[in-house]
């Protein structure tokens, strides 16, 4: 009879212990799934309210996963509630291990302050053209730990924000205009004359050459047998490129048609 009393104790107590823990589980889950149901609506309202408040297109998804991160631990502190952990030694086991998780987001946490000063000075934005890192290429999003850039030749390429806050970055998107720089090493038998003329003509007439900075065109080089010119013009960024190429096509051309012996 003893045995079946302790048994049937046993059992109660069980019973108790899996109604309670078991009830309180059965909420910590559904406020975890309810949670993250929430958070992910709540995040794309407020991305969309950011746009239709026209936000700093860079500033965006830096708020954005930094604002689901927050609502994140937000929800761990409200299901670990849910399952009746006391909140002051739960604190207090995280404090304790503040120092420990600090070492080891060392990194991480690097890259975020280094996030942070990329969006406060603002040495790019997105949609500029930079070089950094031994890296160029486009700026398609500025993320919390990292920089997305997109290269010419279409590559992904994630830096961390961390090192790339603290070095050189060459922005070729922030001024209006740029200096286009073509050299032409000819033979020091030509005559520099018709040389600089045949170069004055390509430009001649090209709306994409400002006229203000004049376009020069200068001796850079002399050497044994060869002399270097260097035109040196101005243009706007967006026609940077299709200039460089096409002035060097037309020039190839002039000086095969008067004969002008390239070095």
């Amino acid at each position: 009879m003893f045995d079946l009393l302790d048994f049937e104790r046993y059992g109660t107590t069980i019973t108790n212990f899996v109604m309670v823990y078991g009830m309180r589980l059965v909420s910590a889950v559904l406020t975890l799934l309810i949670g993250l149901w929430v958070i992910n609506r709540l995040n794309k309202l407020i991305y969309n309210l950011m746009v239709k408040k026209e936000v700093d297109i860079s500033l965006r998804p830096f708020l954005a996963n930094l604002l689901a991160i927050v609502f994140r631990i937000l929800l761990i502190v409200l299901v670990i509630a849910q399952l009746g952990v006391e909140m002051t030694s739960f604190i207090a086991v995280l404090g304790s291990a503040g120092l420990a998780i600090g070492l080891a987001l060392q990194g991480s946490l690097s890259n975020f302050a280094g996030g942070v000063l990329i969006l406060t000075i603002k040495p790019f934005r997105v949609g500029d053209y930079i070089e950094a890192q031994g890296q160029a290429g486009t700026v398609r999003v500025i993320n919390i730990f990292n920089t997305v850039i997109k290269t010419a030749d279409n590559k992904t390429i994630y830096m961390p924000n961390g090192p790339l806050a603290s070095s050189v970055v060459v922005n070729y998107s922030v001024e209006k205009t740029r200096r286009v720089e073509l050299l032409f090493t000819v033979g020091l038998n030509n005559d520099i004359g018709l040389v600089r003329q045949i170069l004055q003509q390509q430009i001649a007439g090209d709306a994409r050459v400002l006229p203000d900075p004049a376009p020069v065109i200068v001796v850079t080089n002399l050497a044994e047998s060869s002399l270097t010119l260097s035109m040196r013009l101005w243009a706007n960024k967006d026609d940077y490129w299709n200039l460089y190429w096409g002035l060097n096509e037309k020039v190839k051309a002039a000086f095969d048609q008067h004969n002008i012996a390239r070095k």
